[in-house]
């Protein structure tokens, strides 16, 4: 069900606010026992650039200060499905080589993605590349197509709120909600 506002329909959450921000705390304990001090953070965009600066906020408060820069990848365009091809439209411009890097991405959904810049990241020199995603839709895919650090898991449809998008609306709810057919 969702309501309509401003002759927009908002979805229902799926996941509300102050669900996003405990789990946020418990990712950043999570990330903070297992990533070493001087890591750098990826922020995969345009998807995951709210849940990056909360997770950013987090891991501060554990004393962590990463260096953060962001690459834009895209697979989705417009539409509900991925194109199933990734394409790199902007790269990070800090330096990997020597140093473990962490991928904070929106959605982990068949996994072409984090593969690419996992791939990316590592030919570029990094030590190690781990993934912090918010949701994880759990789907079949690759053993190497993972996440190290998962938010929530997501049911088979298509999500939008708290930066992730469709057609460009949606990104400023403060909930994960499923987009319905309406």
């Amino acid at each position: 069900m969702s309501k309509r506002v401003n002759d927009v329909a908002h979805p229902e959450p799926l996941y509300p606010s102050d669900v996003i921000a405990a789990r946020l705390e418990t990712l950043a304990d999570e990330i903070a026992a297992r990533m070493s001090k001087d890591f750098a953070l990826v922020a995969i965009l345009k998807g995951s650039f709210v849940f990056a600066a909360d997770l950013i906020r987090a891991l501060a408060a554990h004393r962590l200060n990463p260096d953060v820069d962001f690459m834009t990848l895209a697979s989705y365009g417009a539409g509900t499905v991925s194109s199933g091809t990734v394409r790199l439209l902007r790269d990070v411009e800090i330096a990997v080589e020597g140093r473990e890097v962490l991928v904070v991405d929106d959605i982990l959904d068949s996994g072409r993605t984090i593969a690419y810049a996992r791939h990316h990241l590592l030919e570029r020199g990094a030590t190690a590349v781990r993934v912090c995603v918010l949701l994880d839709k759990t789907a079949d895919r690759e053993p190497q197509k993972h996440a190290d650090f998962v938010g929530f898991s997501c049911p088979p449809a298509f999500v939008v709120g708290y930066g992730m998008d469709h057609a460009h609306k949606f990104r400023g709810l403060p909930f994960i909600a499923i987009l319905s057919e309406e």
